[in-house]
């Protein structure tokens, strides 16, 4: 007998593509500013760690809403706190495409952060109830390839249109396809709930049990978990973000349309990446009762290749290096794994909350990794370095933090579904 609080078919697909236009336009908020980032430092006279500082923001009150979101999620359902942020989201494009000064992006960009934060979780939250365990890690991967696809639309399009309309008109047409999203996710999630009820903490499933972050946190399973997704995860979200790009013009000599393109084609192979993620988890990944391969032992290859490649990349400077990239964004989707491994750990009923203490990780060391590598890139500078030295070494104490990760990592022992 099927279960009638599970989603087939159309109406399935209706609910993912509308999470899914929130979260592309999310990551498109994110990544763009690796793209604009020559303007707005010609138009605000921004220094690395203000350009860091400053695409940080995003990072930083993404961040701080991680925890209350996680107790809004199980508490009000997904839609109504969606729905809410995403308010916030567009005011935020609002501010940061009317504002001149640093200080006045800055408020922008932290509006931005602050609507869009629950644009992984909330979907990631409904998943969780109405789809079954094996399932997780496919819909996570197909999450990000929308992200991903958030990303692409961020470099040649993006770039393309910088001549005609600006960085500012980038930003109003993105305030208005926020507001377009949160309407679709207003009437088809209405629909989904209409038929197969709210997804808030008032009517899960009987017998099962919340759980608080104290729990959440103290679990040997997080703990072992979430050091990949502060610093290995986090690390990947600021260079692809912001640095990538800046990475390309210094340290490769690319201009800003070489830029552009080759940032399009990091973000084409990632998602990529992502769909063959999709594919190969359900079927070869054991997670969720299903069989397969130690998802452990698949995390653990996939971060140490990644960490070996960005060492390759650290030294190398030939006309063809970029090439590096493309192979290293093959890795970075074993993240799904992570973050299923963490939510599949705690009840369902709490599922808001293990997301959202897992995401909160993240988006700390995202921003201590975007604001820290420009920090090190003007500490470099200032002893005397050239602009190339002191990028690679900046990215250098980055790596070094994320070999230390995966080896804490390989030192623990706790196993996902035992939290």
């Amino acid at each position: 007998m099927s279960d009638p609080t599970r989603l087939r078919g159309a109406e399935a697909a209706g609910v993912f593509l509308s999470f899914a236009s929130g979260y592309l336009l999310s990551y498109a908020f994110r990544s763009v500013n690796a793209v604009i980032a020559p303007s707005l430092v010609d138009d605000a006279g921004l220094s690395n760690a203000d350009l860091g500082l400053l695409s940080s923001a995003y990072f930083l009150s993404f961040a701080a809403m991680q925890l209350p979101l996680g107790i809004w999620l199980d508490r009000f359902g997904p839609r109504r706190v969606e729905i809410t942020l995403l308010m916030f989201a567009a005011a935020g494009a609002a501010v940061f495409a009317s504002s001149s000064s640093l200080s006045g992006l800055w408020i922008g960009r932290a509006l931005i952060g602050i609507g869009v934060s629950a644009c992984l979780m909330a979907p990631y939250t409904a998943y969780r109830r109405w789809f079954p365990p094996e399932r997780q890690s496919q819909l996570a991967s197909w999450m990000l390839v929308s992200g991903t696809l958030g990303a692409l639309a961020s470099t040649v399009p993006v770039s393309a249109a910088l001549p005609l309309i600006g960085w500012r008109g980038v930003f109003w047409i993105m305030s208005g396809l926020i507001l377009a999203s949160a309407m679709a996710i207003l009437v088809v999630l209405g629909r989904a709930e209409a038929r197969h009820g709210p997804l808030r903490g008032a009517t899960r499933p009987a017998g099962a049990q919340a759980i608080g972050y104290r729990q959440i946190f103290s679990s040997p399973v997080f703990r072992r978990m979430a050091i990949l997704g502060m610093v290995n995860q986090g690390s990947f979200t600021a260079i692809q973000t912001l640095w990538a790009g800046p990475w390309m013009m210094t340290v490769l000599g690319m201009d800003k349309q070489q830029t552009a393109s080759v940032l399009f084609a990091i973000n084409l192979c990632l998602l990529g990446g992502y769909l063959l993620m999709s594919w190969m988890a359900p079927r070869y990944v054991a997670q969720g009762g299903s069989r397969g391969m130690p998802v452990t032992r698949v995390i653990a290859v996939f971060i140490a290749a990644a960490v070996a490649i960005q060492t390759v990349i650290l030294f190398s400077s030939g006309p063809s290096s970029w090439l590096l990239w493309l192979l290293l964004v093959l890795f970075i989707p074993v993240g799904t794994l992570v973050q299923t491994s963490v939510s599949l750990s705690f009840p369902a009923a709490s599922a808001g909350r293990a997301n959202t203490a897992y995401n909160f990780l993240i988006f700390i060391g995202a921003f201590l990794a975007q604001w820290g590598i420009g920090l090190l890139i003007d500490i470099a500078r200032g002893q005397g370095l050239d602009p190339v030295a002191a990028m690679r070494a900046g990215f250098g104490v980055c790596l070094a933090c994320q070999a230390a990760s995966w080896l804490a990592f390989m030192l623990q022992k706790a196993e996902p579904g035992n939290a």
